[in-house]
């Protein structure tokens, strides 16, 4: 059976097509620029070479039209027909309250559109994703894949805000987390890897990339993760600020006189590693400058890394304890001195780095603390695509 995955972004479309037989990838892509001119797709070939072709795209429309053609070329060779398509599984940011991933069906899209407000920037392009596929597949079975969903084991005490109550009944104000996917993933794996059962265990989880965010995962379900109402919450990334005093920002609209777009725009384009240090959001580009001398690169280093410290010594905390801590994603998987910087500190915690070992792990699976630790600190690579390729399996098998 062939499942396709797709991850549709405001200008953007990522894909992947798995044969679930060996959760092989038969072909894998990206299309960008769609509205823009400049629009590309740029796919890999059956002997690893990417190759990128210009195109004409000025909705998700043609876009999905691309893709699937590139996917019935002879030069990709990936399939003959369409119909050897099974059913197409997509990355939903935000499903609000769903709790599992759904087969979309006429009323399950409407269930779902008074949450598409809560990420503005993703949920638009993920409809029109879905719109473009049913377009040219009428009845192929589509299944929509939430990263929130993994969060909603979370207690009230751990979503609810202190605002008054009208504003959670009235406009869904909560929190509802993000890159849940991911943690779930690496959760399940990581129990895999080390021969072990989750549901039995206490668990943090550290998606660290240019978006980053931290799970608590207790006994295999979520009990509290750092990102909120919108990914904006918790962890120091990129360009987000993560968590900031509501009167800083509202001081700087008032002094600068900034509407809600640009405050918006701020705090989410704006700020964090790239806002902060005026160098880069790329985590590689300021390791650069702090090697040639750069001193407030260092220190914002050392501010990324203190806020990821700080929740995992409270997630510590909420649970009672720890038996296992993942680094996963961009910066997790591949920055040594990010993850030491973390753990630094948290010996009083059981947690005891292989400073060594740690070193030397560059995106593979690896255990990085030592044999007599406590608290077992891994690293294992995200995989949200075939994740949600088994979830679309799962729900149309």
């Amino acid at each position: 059976m062939k499942i396709l995955v797709i991850n549709c972004g405001s200008s953007s479309i990522k894909y992947k097509l798995y044969e679930m037989e060996n959760e092989q990838v038969l072909a894998q892509g990206g299309i960008e620029k769609i509205g823009l001119d400049g629009a590309f797709i740029k796919y890999k070939l059956p002997n690893g070479e990417n190759k990128i072709k210009m195109a004409d795209l000025p909705t998700h429309s043609e876009g999905i039209r691309l893709m699937f053609d590139t996917l019935l070329s002879d030069e990709v060779g990936a399939i003959k027909s369409l119909d050897e398509i099974s059913a197409a599984g997509h990355r939903i940011v935000t499903g609000g309250t769903y709790t599992d991933s759904q087969v979309v069906t006429p009323e399950m899209l409407e269930n779902w559109k008074p949450f598409m407000g809560l990420a503005p920037l993703h949920s638009p392009a993920h409809l029109k994703g879905y719109e473009a596929v049913k377009k040219q597949l009428p009845d192929l079975q589509q299944v929509f894949v939430f990263d929130t969903a993994f969060h909603q084991t979370m207690p009230p005490k751990a979503y609810y805000y202190a605002l008054p109550y009208k504003y959670y009944t009235d406009y869904h104000i909560r929190r509802y987390g993000a890159h849940g996917t991911s943690h779930r993933f690496v959760t399940q794996r990581v129990g895999e890897y080390l021969g072990v059962d989750v549901t039995t265990k206490k668990i943090i989880t550290c998606h660290i990339g240019n978006g980053a965010s931290i799970s608590a995962v207790k006994n295999g379900k979520c009990v509290d993760t750092s990102m909120g109402l919108t990914p904006l919450e918790g962890l120091m990334m990129g360009t987000r600020t993560g968590d900031i005093d509501p009167s800083a920002i509202l001081t700087i609209m008032e002094k600068e006189g900034l509407n809600t777009q640009q405050a918006n725009d701020l705090l989410n384009k704006q700020s964090g590693m790239k806002g902060f240090t005026g160098v880069s959001s790329d985590m590689r580009e300021v390791g650069a400058a702090i090697e040639q001398g750069n001193e407030l690169c260092k220190v914002a280093l050392e501010m990324y890394n203190y806020r990821i410290k700080k929740y995992i010594g409270s997630y510590t905390a909420a649970m009672g304890g720890c038996d296992i801590i993942v680094f996963t994603a961009g910066v997790g998987e591949h920055q040594w001195d990010v993850r030491q910087g973390a753990l630094e500190g948290l010996e009083c915690l059981g947690v005891k780095l292989d400073v060594e070992k740690n070193k030397k792990v560059n995106g593979e699976e690896a255990v990085i603390s030592t044999p007599d630790s406590p608290v077992t600190v891994c690293v294992i690579p995200t995989d949200e695509e075939l994740l949600i390729a088994r979830d679309t399996l799962a729900l149309v098998k």
